[in-house]
């Protein structure tokens, strides 16, 4: 099959490229376990797991029967005033694996869109308790989303949000965490972001942040007490906890959720991208009964956010059956064997005069350069070396299917060896 790629050019934006001069895109005619299938026959190993949210790979079994045997049901039905199987089973589920605590749902279409849920929800809170608070404290080099809220909380500097910056709301930014997550802990580490509480903490509605692992804006993982700390933090001076689970829940880090290394319960929490499996768009957020019914309780009697896709009982039901196999597959077990290859196939990066750094955590491998990459030649590198890898700035990063093999891993790995040797 040959796609019109030159349509496809001049016709269809993607993510964070020109129209004038855009990016290389490679056409994909098919996808199974872990592998992509090009237009021109050519099969590369996915180590993006399309940008985190494929857990099984693709073409999955349990996840196709869920899908088909919910499109002879319904593929969709509003939200507001109707409700259905799919979505209180998916509750039933988040509910019992999310940190304790969460026991109310809000089902939303994506995960910028579940950040915007929580902020609102922080807002909505004060305001029922007739102390209204208009900003949120969060860490830089965080990524939240790019719908207005999120990008809010987006580090504003140097960031792909940086453009937007004088229209965004002003909020606090404390400095990125000191202290990397194998490094030995100082609690001197919390000082700043302490500082920025005591100095605005009556307008401080909560403080947002991705536990752990800063995905996008860097890929960097923060020591697991910063984020104990924070909680302490926050109960100390009763301000709300934001967690952005989006890119780390669902076992990614070799926890269920990352929350789960500092052993504290969020506030509120978000969760996106991998809760389908990667087979379409869904997300949720979860707060507590208290702000739950504090909002319930407010001026407005409701919660002021109403997604037309909320809900949706195809993807409802695809999340089921995703949550059920990661449940099944012992996969604690095989994020821990990933973590092991990823460290081992990954370390002679380190000794490449042109890297900065390497890291491992779960399922997550990166490759930090002093320079950035241009990502057309390093793209069209990888391709050529049989494998589909994603890179930005300077990093050179993976985040593979559960079930990758041991050789399909290794050569992902040693792609990047290559490129980051260019």
């Amino acid at each position: 099959m040959t796609l019109d790629l030159q349509f496809d050019s001049k016709h269809l934006w993607h993510p964070y490229t020109s129209m004038t001069n855009p990016l290389p895109c490679y056409g994909v005619v098919s996808a199974n376990k872990c592998i992509l299938e090009l237009d021109s026959g050519v099969q590369l190993i996915d180590g993006m797991s399309s940008w985190w949210a494929c857990l099984f790979g693709y073409n999955v079994a349990e996840l196709n029967d869920a899908a088909k045997n919910q499109l002879d049901k319904m593929a969709h039905v509003m939200f507001g005033g109707l409700t259905h199987q799919p979505a209180i089973s998916l509750a039933k589920k988040l509910v019992a694996i999310t940190p304790k605590g969460l026991d109310k749902v809000f089902l939303s279409d994506s995960g910028s869109v579940s950040v915007e849920v929580a902020l609102k929800m922080a807002l909505q809170y004060w305001h029922a308790l007739d102390q209204p608070k208009s900003q949120f404290l969060t860490i830089r080099n965080g990524y939240h989303g790019d719908t207005f809220g999120a990008m809010s909380v987006t580090d504003p500097e140097g960031s792909m949000h940086e453009l937007y910056h004088d229209f965004l709301a002003k909020q606090l930014f404390a400095p990125q965490p000191s202290i990397t997550f194998d490094q030995e802990w100082h609690p001197s580490a919390l000082n700043a972001i302490t500082q920025l509480v005591e100095e605005n903490q009556q307008n401080i509605a909560a403080i947002i942040l991705e536990p752990i692992v800063q995905g996008a804006g860097g890929m960097f993982f923060y020591h697991p007490e910063y984020l104990k700390g924070i909680r302490a933090l926050c109960d100390k001076h009763h301000l709300l906890l934001i967690a952005d689970e989006i890119a780390t829940g669902f076992g990614r880090t070799g926890k269920l959720f990352a929350c789960e290394f500092a052993d504290i319960s969020p506030d509120i929490i978000c969760v996106g991208k991998a809760i389908t499996g990667g087979y379409m768009s869904l997300a949720a957020t979860l707060t507590t009964n208290k702000i739950a019914n504090t909002i319930s309780q407010g001026k407005a009697g409701v919660f002021m956010h109403g997604p037309t896709f909320m809900g949706n009982p195809l993807a409802c039901a695809v999340a089921c059956a995703s949550i059920d196999k990661l449940l099944s597959i012992g996969w604690q077990d095989k994020v821990s064997t990933i973590e092991q290859q990823l460290s081992n196939y990954l370390a002679p990066c380190i000794d490449l005069p042109q890297v900065q750094d390497v890291r491992v955590l779960g399922a997550i491998g990166v490759v930090e350069m002093k320079e950035n990459l241009d990502v057309a030649v390093v793209q069209k590198r990888l391709v050529e070396l049989g494998v589909w890898i994603r890179p930005f700035g300077k990093l050179i990063y993976i985040m593979p299917p559960y079930i990758i093999e041991k050789q399909q891993l290794k050569k992902l790995c040693d792609a990047i060896y290559t490129v980051a040797s260019l």
